[in-house]
């Protein structure tokens, strides 16, 4: 068997191989109120059945003002997990576990959707007033965030940690953490988006601070059984900016706080960051975390071939890989991907006349 389907077990959770789809934001709830609508129950329960070993809801906003959009999922109340119920459903039947991301979208919170044009709105269409660790625009064109108080750094984890305890009693079985991509937690690290003077800004004990007690309130509302997960940013591009040395010390102290696995990603702080993708361009994130923070890592970001995620896992520079786009394209990817390297891959009782009719192209249609 291939290493990318063979299964893995992260903390108490049992996952029967080791392609997780990403959180990917789908803009699509059905209310603007946060819930889960009907496309959340078929796109995820799509990936379930193409075979990925776990499907990762999107990130899911804390609270109102943490979306990214009117349009986005949110877990701030029980009325979340009722619209999330039939999502997971569908993605356990499938043979797949449910897992979902925590988030608040910090100064980037509050936009159109992004085939839109993505515009801040503004309070006459839908938008609100955003908060940040300092109050320093994303980029020229967009509102100055209201830099928060102790008493909202005290709030936010709070809310942190009740979406926890929604997330538990929505039956997912894992949950992640949003630190990525210039979102709150990530603004709170870098020293680009966090010029605080008080105990949260600062020196990287400080920066750090928040995310961890974040981590710290969220880890206390899970069952010890169940894996808890950080997306990173393990750099931000940008001189004087949060880069990957202290992402691998950030790294062991989310390790300490029990976090069970590092999903390494980068960028999105700065919208002059200077970023020349290529395939497999993070896998040195997930290498060196894994490597020297001693701690179980996820490799992203244009991966889309079999061979290639194969390799990445037989050179020890990840445990697992996270596809996003690739599984938009073709939800269906795991299972060719495993028939590409193990010889056969078990297609659903529904489906697997696809498989005969590969082997008997004559056969007539019934």
């Amino acid at each position: 068997m291939s290493k990318l389907f063979s299964p893995i077990t992260i903390r108490g959770q049992h996952i029967s191989n080791r392609v997780f789809v990403a959180p990917m934001c789908q803009y699509s709830s059905s209310t603007e109120d946060g819930r889960c609508s009907g496309w959340h129950t078929v796109h995820y329960g799509t990936r379930a059945v193409g075979g990925a070993g776990l499907v990762m809801l999107e990130a899911s906003a804390v609270r109102p003002d943490g979306r990214i959009t009117p349009w986005d999922l949110g877990i701030w109340n029980e009325s979340h997990v009722e619209s999330m119920g039939p999502v997971v459903d569908a993605i356990e039947a499938n043979g797949s576990v449910p897992a979902i991301q925590l988030a608040h979208a910090g100064r980037k919170a509050g936009h159109g959707r992004p085939w839109e044009g993505g515009h801040q709105l503004d309070s006459t269409n839908g938008g609100w007033e955003s908060i940040a660790p300092s109050p320093i625009a994303f980029q020229e064109d967009w509102d100055v965030p209201r830099e928060m108080t102790t008493e909202d750094i005290t709030q936010v984890i709070t809310d942190f940690a009740n979406s926890a305890r929604l997330a538990v009693n929505a039956g997912m079985k894992v949950i992640e953490l949003h630190m990525a991509h210039g979102y709150l937690n990530c603004e709170f690290l870098s020293p680009l988006s966090n010029q605080r003077t008080d105990q949260y800004g600062g020196s990287l004990e400080n920066r750090v601070r928040f995310p961890l007690e974040v981590t710290r309130a969220v880890r206390n509302e899970m069952p010890d059984s169940m894996p808890l997960l950080v997306r990173v940013s393990a750099t931000e591009y940008m001189e004087n900016g949060w880069d990957v040395d202290e992402c691998v010390d950030f790294s062991r102290m989310l390790k300490e706080e029990g976090v069970d696995m590092i999903d390494c990603s980068s960028g999105g702080n700065s919208s002059t960051q200077t970023l020349t993708p290529y395939a497999g361009y993070q896998v040195q994130f997930s290498a060196r975390i894994r490597s020297e923070a001693n701690i179980t890592t996820g490799a992203v970001g244009l991966i889309t071939e079999a061979a290639q995620a194969e390799k990445i896992l037989d050179d020890g520079e990840a445990d697992v890989i996270l596809l996003a786009r690739e599984l938009l394209r073709n939800p269906y990817w795991p299972i060719q991907a495993q028939i590409e390297l193990d010889g056969a891959a078990e297609w659903p009782d529904q489906y697997k006349r696809v498989a005969e009719l590969r082997n008997h192209p004559r056969r007539p249609q019934r």
